[in-house]
């Protein structure tokens, strides 16, 4: 290994525990990937041992450098450098690796070990993610230190990044990355292990294209690294490349690592078995000869070579304590800054902020996506840390905080433009959005939204799923939310999304019935801080007469009784979203007709179930038929109608037609949800 200034023989030694260590574990519990986790191992020493600025005490530290492993699978290339610089891992958490219960499981989790910034695993979130994290870290700074010069202020820091082939294959890491290039985003740097081994063996089966060229293309700083002569990392052009990514203000960073997997394993380095399979004794006994180890000994690290790793804390502790220094100055100098920060921290509401949310008003239809951009307007006057924007379609799906200005470098020549902007310009990109809006949360300080179609939040299903996964407060806006949005036709309108996006466990799908509820919805995902969607719709919803109906409040309860039954109900309608007006139609000539019915708005099934059974049977008493009424397909609807019950759904795709024709030609009408009871009863 080529020597650094500072480095020393004691470097080397921690780095060759480190790379047996990844052999042991995953010989241990049989299975797991050594390969990547044996040759990034000095590569990923040396970033916490030199480079990033942490503190192993305090992982939530706000000044902290992120370091995310964007190649998840490679997770013991994270594990072991947080048991060498102290988060608490352990080598008894080292010999539990992926095993039930453990601090160490397959792939990192967040919130699960201390010093894991985010989940990754599903490759290409990690990098997309990371673009997330890089734009928050530049929106906080102008929330507290917007005054500071470039680079000096106590809030800048770096967003660190390993990546491998398989991300940078992946679409998502594209998206997010041609986006990030265009914001300038000199706090992110990225490390592409590019050992051109994956499960199917050599990547030029599947990958050939220049990709310093492609990022080079998007606007990035890229700096090319090649092996050493004898495959090893050459770990002093590496670190060259780092010190010239760290002053590079005005462009992320691609640093493209030449590296041979599993170096120095005789027989495996190299080879596509390394990558996913457990070495086997006689291969790993072997490569720790090659290594000038015992190959006797398992899980092996004298005390003076942790001790040395772990001074690696020492150094933490000083920034912090210097870093702490001019945090009380800055305190003394800001306490209206330093008050909005503790809030921040803490993830609090200030009071009175849901004060002036608007109230809408009976004979006046609204379109629930236009009343929920006029309610992010009201809590944006009101937070200065909620932003968000669109996947290009800001005035459709009405994201736009008015007087906001648009989050782009201060080199942007386009209008309005602000380096600390409210509005995010995500462009055409569903997927990027999404995980760029869960760094954005993961980072700690702020709320926010981006929106699309209802129909492209497939394109964002990972994205979401990893929300729900990690529980963060992401926050997704879909609109056009049915056939309601008419004549763009099938293609745009979604039938089966309300049913899988139902399926994410953790996961809170929310259907307003009118401007009101929007209202609530919108004041319960910021009081839960869980993850949620809202699906909205394009065309007009009447406004309910709260005067003769349930307060829209009853939305916090997921689903409540919005109108009575005359007496004993012997048939409740329940329904969501645009349906609702249908279901209260319905309701006016069943009860004319002398049959007592209840109906049930349904916004947010899933806080519907965290409610008391005997809540629950109250709105949806067993004793009567029940009814409902989605634009949407059956899935899902049988359990809250029981074996008797009536769906009315949408089983099938939509049409190109008005939405008033589409929902008659499709059954959705008062009087054929009136037939459809009469028949049941």
């Amino acid at each position: 290994m080529a020597q650094l200034i500072g480095w020393t023989e004691q470097d080397d030694q921690v780095v060759r525990y480190a790379r047996a260590l990844a052999m042991d574990a995953v010989q241990k519990v049989g299975n797991g990937h050594p390969g990547t986790a044996m040759s990034l191992a000095p590569v990923a020493y040396n970033l916490f041992q030199r480079h990033m600025v942490h503190d192993p005490a305090d992982p939530h530290w706000v000044a902290r450098d992120r370091f995310i492993l964007s190649c998840g699978h490679s997770s013991l290339t994270l594990y072991t450098q947080l048991f060498l610089s102290g988060y608490g891992l352990e080598m008894s958490d080292l010999q539990s690796f992926r095993t039930w219960g453990s601090l160490t499981p397959g792939h990192p989790e967040f919130g699960h070990t201390d010093g894991v910034e985010m989940t990754t695993g599903p490759l290409g979130a990690g990098v997309a993610t990371a673009v997330g994290f890089a734009m928050a870290a530049r929106f906080e700074r102008g929330l507290l230190d917007p005054q500071a010069p470039h680079g000096e202020s106590i809030f800048d820091h770096r967003i660190w990044v390993i990546c491998s082939d398989g991300d940078l294959q992946e679409g998502v890491s594209g998206e997010a990355s041609s986006l990030a290039g265009t914001q300038e985003l000199g706090n992110l740097i990225v490390i592409y292990d590019d050992n051109r081994i994956s499960i199917e063996g050599d990547t030029h089966v599947s990958f050939t294209e220049d990709v310093s060229a492609r990022y080079r293309a998007y606007g990035w700083h890229v700096q090319d690294v090649p092996a050493a002569s004898d495959g090893n990392v050459d770990l002093a052009a590496l670190d060259a490349a780092i010190v010239a990514a760290k002053s590079e203000m005005k462009k992320p960073s691609l640093i493209r690592m030449k590296s041979v997997i599993a170096w120095p394993a005789p027989k495996a380095r190299g080879t596509a078995k390394s990558h996913g399979s457990a070495l086997g004794d006689e291969e790993i006994a072997a490569t720790k000869k090659e290594l000038g180890l015992n190959p006797d000994e398992k899980f092996a690290m004298p005390s003076d070579v942790l001790n040395h790793a772990r001074q690696v804390k020492v150094r933490g502790a000083a920034h912090r304590a210097e870093w702490n220094l001019k945090f009380s100055e800055w305190q003394k100098a800001h306490p209206e800054k330093a008050a909005l920060l503790s809030r921040l921290a803490k993830r609090e509401l200030p009071a009175g902020w849901d004060a002036d949310l608007p109230t809408f008003e009976v004979g006046k239809d609204v379109a629930s996506r236009a009343a929920s951009g006029h309610v992010i307007n009201a809590i944006a006057a009101k937070l200065p840390e909620f932003w968000g924007g669109s996947a290009d379609l800001a005035e459709s799906n009405n994201t736009t905080i008015e007087g906001g200005k648009s989050f782009l470098p201060a080199t942007s020549a386009m209008k309005d433009a602000d380096p600390y902007g409210r509005i995010i310009h995500f462009g055409i990109r569903e997927h990027a959005m999404g995980s760029i809006l869960n760094g954005i949360t993961l980072h700690g300080l702020t709320r926010v939204f981006g929106g699309t179609f209802a129909v492209f939040s497939d394109y964002m299903r990972p994205s979401v799923r990893l929300a729900a996964l990690m529980d963060i407060p992401t926050t997704f806006v879909w609109t056009h939310d049915s056939i309601g949005l008419g004549e763009d036709g099938p293609t745009h309108q979604p039938i089966e999304h309300f049913a899988a996006l139902r399926a994410i466990p953790n996961f809170a799908v929310i259907r307003p019935a009118d401007g009101n509820e929007v209202r609530e919805a919108w004041k319960a995902i910021l009081q839960r801080k869980k993850p949620a969607g809202l699906l909205l719709s394009r065309q007009n919803l009447r406004t309910v007469d709260r005067t003769t109906h349930a307060s829209a409040a009853g939305l916090h309860q997921g689903a409540y009784i919005l109108k009575e039954a005359m007496a004993a109900p012997k048939v409740v309608i329940i329904a969501t979203g645009s349906e609702v007006s249908l279901a209260l139609d319905a309701h006016t000539q069943l009860e004319a007709d002398g049959i007592p019915t209840q109906v049930v708005s349904a916004p947010c099934l899933e806080w519907f179930a965290e409610q008391p059974e005997s809540y629950r049977e109250r709105v949806l008493p067993s004793s009567a038929l029940r009814v409902s009424v989605e634009a949407g397909i059956a899935q899902g609807w049988r359990e809250y109608v029981g074996d008797k019950g009536v769906i009315i759904s949408l089983d099938h795709y939509g049409a190109s037609a008005g939405a008033a024709k589409l929902f008659s030609e499709f059954g959705f009408t008062p009087e054929n949800i009136v037939t459809k009871v009469k028949q049941a009863l």
